[in-house]
């Protein structure tokens, strides 16, 4: 009875410890975070919440450096037209296309252009994030359209199948970082 006691609180005790590390690498592969140090400085100069943009480099790129079939780049998944627009409306001296498989430009570009859209979108986390994947164009129409029904364009009613899953899955992913990673993202704006 004795020997069991003792092997009842030696498994208690390891679980206690291994729990910490297991728990965070379950995090680590399911819900990844990286260039969390940039995230926040970006988030901070931006004036953006750092969940928002884990959350559209976890849609966009699971926080790896690549390329996609339509030629966006780097994590933050920017097409080489936008990052050339975000080069010369945010006063970069000088680009190149290579700059954005490095995590400080893409970040950087692609949280500028988080903050535009969220400007030209009446800080509406939704249709940025719409005009994000579906584009500003696109967007502009189903607000028209929106209007023109007398309504406002719900995520529901955004027309694209996918742009309108990749508007749920970032703000899913936007509320999972905030839930896990509150504390190292630091505040919301």
């Amino acid at each position: 009875m004795a020997a069991l006691a003792v092997t009842a609180v030696a498994v208690v005790l390891g679980v206690a410890v291994v729990w910490p590390a297991l728990h965070h690498a379950v995090r680590a592969l399911t819900l990844p975070l990286h260039h969390a140090d940039i995230i926040r400085q970006q988030a901070h100069e931006k004036h953006l919440d750092p969940a928002l943009i884990a959350a559209v480099i976890y849609t966009e790129s699971h926080f790896r450096d690549r390329e996609s079939t339509a030629g966006a780049e780097g994590l933050m998944q920017l097409l080489p037209g936008t990052a050339d627009f975000i080069a010369r409306s945010s006063g970069a001296t000088r680009f190149s296309l290579s700059d954005l498989a490095t995590p400080q430009v893409n970040i950087a570009y692609g949280s500028w252009y988080l903050r535009y859209l969220m400007n030209r979108y009446d800080n509406q986390p939704g249709l940025a994030i719409a005009a994000y994947n579906g584009g500003e164009a696109n967007v502009d129409q189903w607000l028209r359209d929106a209007r023109a029904r007398g309504e406002p364009l719900s995520i529901d009613a955004i027309p694209f199948p996918e742009t309108r899953a990749y508007v749920r899955g970032v703000l899913g992913a936007q509320r999972a970082y905030r839930s896990q990673y509150g504390a190292e993202l630091g505040p919301a704006p």
